[in-house]
């Protein structure tokens, strides 16, 4: 167990498409960064600013997902 959590109450948050993207959006560009690095290819300049980019819009998503699950109680809101 982790900090004493149990191992079954682990939920994606809120918006679990928003997480979904990220993770797709990281593992598309983190294939075709390594491809273009480590292939040789004659287009490998191509994939490796095309997989870093997406890498780049995989961190919006991301910080927008954490944005969207962060809780505030309404008391501390101020209304």
């Amino acid at each position: 167990m982790l900090l004493g959590a149990p191992w079954g109450r682990c939920s994606p948050g809120r918006c679990a498409l928003l997480l979904v993207l990220a993770l797709l959006l990281d593992a598309l560009g983190l294939v075709l960064l390594l491809v273009g690095i480590l292939a040789v290819l004659d287009y490998w300049d191509f994939l490796i600013y095309s997989g870093s980019l997406i890498l780049l819009f995989s961190l919006l998503f991301w910080i927008i997902w954490y944005s969207v699950n962060i809780g505030l109680p309404l008391e501390k809101l101020d209304l």
